[in-house]
């Protein structure tokens, strides 16, 4: 089996992380920012519905890019995001560390 580096689907793929990396980490902000606000309970019905879409949306996109576990992250986050939020801390921690590992995550793909 060949090495996919430098071939022109991978250059392609590269291409492409780079064009929407901007996108992404503005998604993850948002997921940062609503927990944050879940932490302190300011988060409001349209911060937590804006969260869970881009949780959805950042879903998609890691996996298109091979990162699974983002994508799983991601999902647990929207379905997180797509409950109802009562201010439990433990909540709010779990989606801040999902947020922080998302972030590393896209700052780190190989």
């Amino acid at each position: 089996m060949s090495d996919a580096q430098g071939s022109p689907l991978a250059d392609a793929m590269n291409r492409l992380w780079a064009k929407y990396l901007p996108q992404m980490e503005e998604r993850v902000g948002t997921l940062k920012k609503a927990a944050e606000s879940l932490e302190i309970g300011t988060l409001t019905k349209t911060g937590q519905e804006q969260a869970g879409a881009d949780a959805h949306k950042l879903a998609g996109v890691l996996g298109t890019f091979g990162l699974k576990e983002g994508t799983e992250l991601a999902r647990e986050a929207e379905t997180l995001y797509g409950d109802s939020l009562d201010g439990d801390p433990a909540v709010a921690s779990r989606l801040r560390a999902i947020a922080e590992q998302l972030r590393s995550m896209i700052a780190n793909r190989p």
